[in-house]
């Protein structure tokens, strides 16, 4: 364990900022990657780092904060065991962690790793899913409450989609080459509350489900190798599907403006769709269409006022306008660059952290391109491999290495 230490009185002043939101799963309370935090620096160095961590095996899973906690994962090299850690969001001691064996692991991409979904809380139960080493929860305390075989044997990629908490539930994207569902498990008790099949996908599946609320009605939303889905987030029933012009689906939609907003993993065009519709809307439903230049296997988009922003894995970024799908402009946020992970969203600011040793660039999207921030770890993040989302921690700010964690700030 790597970590610098506060003063006691610092520490204080920061427990009341961590209160301020709980980032408590993937993409944060409201799954849409925003938060407000006016006081998140938007500039630094490696003499702002509060803290840094070493976490036990390697991982791509984004942190998940519940108060003083904070939730992250990680894996074996042979992928045999998975590990769950709970650490201080103080100074990022660890507070316990367990270990979950895996009698036969999935393959996985290079780009992927053994244990890519983030953890998800409810301030009652924090849940990991580990594909075949299945779906878990454990109290904050670190009690385990429950496992549960959700019977994915894996693929040739290996998994990514993080569990989510709605209204009790841990819901969960199995896809996968092979038969694919929708499962939301009783949080509480580990049952399977309802599940929905999905179709088989070539390659798997890796989008997170997020929940909106469309004219009322609530429609939790996965995309996919085909398309995009809305489902009853209580049921589990499909309310409507939309067509996707090219395929493999892991970017998460983003919803705004009373629009989803869409692009997929393989190249080709963005698209925009209208919710609250019933079976197959493509017809009816699909706005526009916009092409989109940058390659394969992109972060999730983000909107910021009434723009669009798409970047690409080589940090090729497209702004749009978010109404008619018009392009603004098309232009690299770097030389050299690879962007995995979803950006953050915080007070007009998109944040892109570069896979290769964490360097963030964070962007005022717009019809021009601004760039208010290039942001270095220094040589402790060199070799270091970066593709979990960051998390706003307060007024602080935390990034996760393949193994280490990373807390800067004031």
């Amino acid at each position: 364990m790597i970590r610098h230490f506060l003063p006691a009185i610092t520490l204080l002043g920061l427990t009341s900022a961590i209160h301020a939101e709980n980032w408590n799963q993937f993409r944060g309370p409201r799954l849409d990657g925003t938060v407000s935090a006016p006081g998140l620096p938007v500039q630094w160095d490696d003499s702002k780092i509060l803290w840094k961590a070493s976490l036990k095996g390697s991982g791509q899973s984004s942190p998940a904060q519940w108060e003083e906690k904070l939730f992250l994962t990680g894996g074996s090299p042979d992928g045999k065991e998975r590990y769950v850690m709970c650490l201080s969001a103080k100074d990022g001691a660890i507070l316990w962690e367990d270990t979950v064996a895996c009698a036969t692991p999935e393959a996985i991409h290079n780009m992927n790793s053994y244990a890519t979904p983030s953890c998800a809380t409810d301030g009652r139960i924090v849940a990991a899913y580990f594909g075949p080493a299945g779906l878990h929860a454990w109290d904050l305390d670190g009690k385990k409450r429950w496992s549960l075989d959700l019977g994915m044997g894996g693929g040739t990629w290996g998994f990514a989609a993080s569990p989510v908490i709605v209204d009790g539930l841990v819901i969960q994207n199995c896809d996968s080459e092979g038969p694919s569902r929708l499962v939301a498990v009783d949080a509480a008790t580990g049952k399977i509350a309802w599940e929905t099949p999905r179709e088989t996908k070539p390659k798997g599946g890796w989008s997170t489900p997020t929940l909106i609320e469309h004219e009322g009605r609530r429609e939790l939303v996965v995309n996919g190798e085909f398309g995009v889905q809305a489902y009853d987030p209580a049921t589990g029933k499909e309310l409507w599907f939309c067509e996707a012009p090219t395929g493999r689906g892991e970017p998460v939609p983003v919803y705004a403006h009373g629009r989803l907003y869409v692009v997929c993993g393989k190249p080709g065009d963005a698209y925009a769709v209208k919710p609250g519709g019933s079976g197959k809307v493509t017809a009816t439903h699909r706005l526009w269409l916009a092409p989109r230049k940058g390659g394969r296997d992109l972060p999730t988009p983000v909107v910021v006022d009434d723009t669009l922003f798409i970047s690409s894995m080589s940090g090729i970024a497209t702004a749009y306008d978010a109404e008619s799908g018009a392009v603004h402009f098309t232009e690299r946020l770097g030389e050299g660059i690879e962007i995995a992970a979803a950006p953050l969203v915080a007070n007009g600011h998109a944040y892109f952290q570069t896979v290769h040793g964490g360097d963030v660039i964070v962007v005022k999207p717009g019809k021009s391109l601004e760039i208010v921030g290039r942001n270095h770890l220094g040589d402790s993040a060199k070799g270091e491999t970066f593709r979990a989302v960051p998390v706003p921690l307060g007024d602080r700010l935390l990034l996760r290495g393949a193994s280490t964690l990373y807390c800067v700030g004031k």
